[in-house]
């Protein structure tokens, strides 16, 4: 059984978590970091170095960082559901877990800080306006890739999904005034109707 540490609130944990249950995988999550704290023993931090969750337990083998948990999870698990062999089609969905975390993670995140959090100096309006904005930039993306495909890398399902659709979530249940993306909205239904979609993704955002 797979062993995942971190809190369900953080969105590098969903990411994980979803794709266990997208896998068949069972595991066991412990709650750590933020309020449950744990980040700074020398337990956890002989097991991640850099004091961040999540991490993965698979038998003798221990991993950190969300993108490359997703990756080893639909690789050893998922293969020919989450995980493309062909690397031409695998990049299509990979490229997405970067821009996940280059691009529409760190401009979403201090709107969660400032809106939902209340975190100084992040609640100042022009941080969150500004913060939206680039956003919306990101939403318009997506938006656009998603005119001819149903998933984000083609026809199936898949890990792109996954790592993008835990961004989607947080940015459409977040209480702030968006423009409308009706294939964005299509898309991010479709994925939250999928059982290890809603185990994985609590509400309210937090």
């Amino acid at each position: 059984m797979l062993t995942i540490w971190g809190r369900l609130s953080s969105i590098n944990v969903q990411k994980v978590v979803w794709a266990a249950g997208e896998a068949g995988q069972a595991f066991e999550r412990i709650d750590v970091g933020g309020p449950f704290g744990g980040l700074d023993t020398p337990e956890y931090r002989a097991m991640n170095p850099n004091r961040q969750i999540p991490v993965l337990r698979d038998g003798e083998l221990v991993l950190w960082e969300s993108n490359s948990i997703l990756r080893y999870i639909a690789a050893r698990y998922a293969s020919g559901m989450l995980w493309e062999e062909d690397p031409a089609r695998r990049v299509l969905a990979d490229r997405w877990l970067d821009w996940m975390l280059s691009e529409l993670q760190p401009a979403m995140a201090p709107v969660l800080w400032g809106v939902v959090r209340k975190v100084p100096p992040f609640t100042d309006p022009k941080v969150i306006s500004d913060a939206i904005a680039k956003a919306e930039a990101l939403m318009a993306i997506l938006e656009a890739q998603l005119a001819d495909r149903p998933f984000l890398a083609g026809e199936r399902f898949g890990m792109a999904d996954i790592a993008v659709g835990c961004g989607a979530h947080r940015w459409l249940n977040m209480p702030v005034e968006r423009i409308a993306r009706p294939r964005v909205q299509r898309w991010y239904e479709q994925l939250f109707a999928r059982p290890a979609a809603q185990a994985a993704l609590p509400l309210p955002i937090v």
